[in-house]
């Protein structure tokens, strides 16, 4: 009796708590959006339009993209760049929105729950006799009804009486089991909407970091341009001519078979700028099966440096050489510029990816990285010839050497 009375007892209060809880959750309200003082200038033109968020973030990839496709010029990659950093600053202030609207909900929510146990507490207490009442009632057997009833009528009063707080009793234990359900299901969603906030959280810190780097994109383009469309152009010219020369378009002859190590030309003279390029360097990039790929797959750990401080890593790349080949160049190795999407590559080189390793060494000497037949070729530039070679490996893989004689 007194485990049957227990549970019971436990049952009402979890369909109490339950109940209020899902009330609870249920009154609470959405806090409305409010954008932060920080990012009204960025979204002006947003608001002019009167675009929600999702509206917004659409209408800034648009102008990026009108951008993009537009002829590359240094006054179209300052608009590019502009846009992106509007666009991330508005991802920023959205995220930052939907934080507060769920950590309100939350906070809201839990304030009430707290309230709500103390004056259930009172009301357990009433419901916990009643309940014991209830069943003390119905262990009396019907002969006993009969026999302490004044009349017939008193009789089955009484009888009725027990049956429909028995059948009472029996749907309250139903409703709870089906609490405990609901209890689940809301535990889950409350668990959820933490678990959001965290998410959240770790996309505004991405968001925190890319607009620092698209702030440092700018500021970095119009440093190595000195705001001059000549000197863009030049460099834009070297981006097209490295990729032009990749997919076949230099003339190359081949020269002869060469083992991995074996010296295969020169960096390009350190004296005066080769065809191409704004100074003596070798970009390193391999193909398999006529396909880019990433050299930090091929080639394997050495000693290096950059020619860039640290705060720069972003808008130049860094590399992360997970091979076994030797590398092109004798140690040390000074790398300026890595491969992939970087700062400096979506302001230059189509499809704003970097395909190869650009780097330099105190040996000016180039060797190749594996057996196989060399070729070299040029390309022509508008300030002269950008000389490279190539060497043909077995299975497919090719491996290029920009901006240096072949011999």
């Amino acid at each position: 009796m007194n485990f049957l009375k227990k549970t019971i007892i436990i049952s009402i209060f979890l369909l109490v708590l339950i109940f209020s809880r899902a009330y609870s959750l249920a009154q609470t309200s959405t806090p409305t959006p409010i954008p932060s003082s920080s990012t009204a200038a960025s979204i002006s033109e947003c608001a002019e339009q009167k675009l929600n968020n999702d509206q917004c973030i659409e209408y800034l990839k648009n102008k990026i993209s009108e951008k993009e496709g537009e002829k590359k010029t240094l006054s179209s990659q300052i608009a590019v760049t502009d846009n992106q950093i509007k666009l991330t600053e508005y991802q920023i202030a959205s995220t930052q929105e939907q934080i507060t609207d769920i950590t309100l909900d939350i906070d809201t929510a839990t304030k009430k729950i707290s309230g709500l146990e103390t004056s259930l507490s009172a009301l357990v207490e009433v419901l916990i006799n009643r309940v014991v009442a209830t069943y003390e009632v119905g262990t009396i057997q019907p002969l006993q009804i009969l026999l302490t009833s004044s009349d017939a009528s008193d009789f089955f009063s009484r009888l009725n009486y027990l049956k429909r707080a028995q059948a009472h009793d029996k749907q309250l234990i139903y409703q709870t089991q089906q609490a405990k359900v609901d209890y689940a299901n809301q535990k889950i969603i409350f668990e959820e909407k933490k678990a959001k906030v965290e998410t959240l959280k770790i996309q505004l810190e991405a968001y925190t970091n890319k607009l620092e780097q698209d702030k440092k994109s700018k500021e970095e383009l119009l440093n190595i341009t000195k705001n001059d469309e000549a000197k863009y152009q030049r460099l834009l010219q070297q981006a097209q001519a490295e990729r032009a020369i990749i997919f076949g378009g230099g003339t190359d002859t081949y020269m002869r078979d060469v083992n991995q190590g074996d010296s295969i030309g020169s960096i390009a003279s350190r004296s005066v700028s080769p065809g191409c390029s704004t100074g003596a360097h070798l970009h390193f990039e391999v193909q398999n099966g006529g396909s880019i790929q990433d050299p930090n797959s091929y080639l394997g750990s050495i000693n290096y440096s950059y020619s860039y401080s640290s705060d720069s890593y972003g808008y130049y790349g860094t590399i992360n050489p997970t091979g076994n080949f030797p590398w092109p160049l004798n140690e040390p190795i000074i790398i300026n510029q890595g491969y992939g999407s970087h700062g400096y590559a979506k302001s230059f080189y189509s499809g704003g990816v970097h395909t190869g390793i650009d780097m330099d060494s105190s040996s000016s000497t180039v060797k190749a990285v594996k057996a196989g037949k060399l070729y070299g070729g040029s390309y022509s530039c508008t300030n002269g010839k950008l000389y490279y070679a190539k060497v043909v490996h077995d299975g497919g893989l090719t491996t290029w050497y920009l901006h240096m004689i072949p011999n």
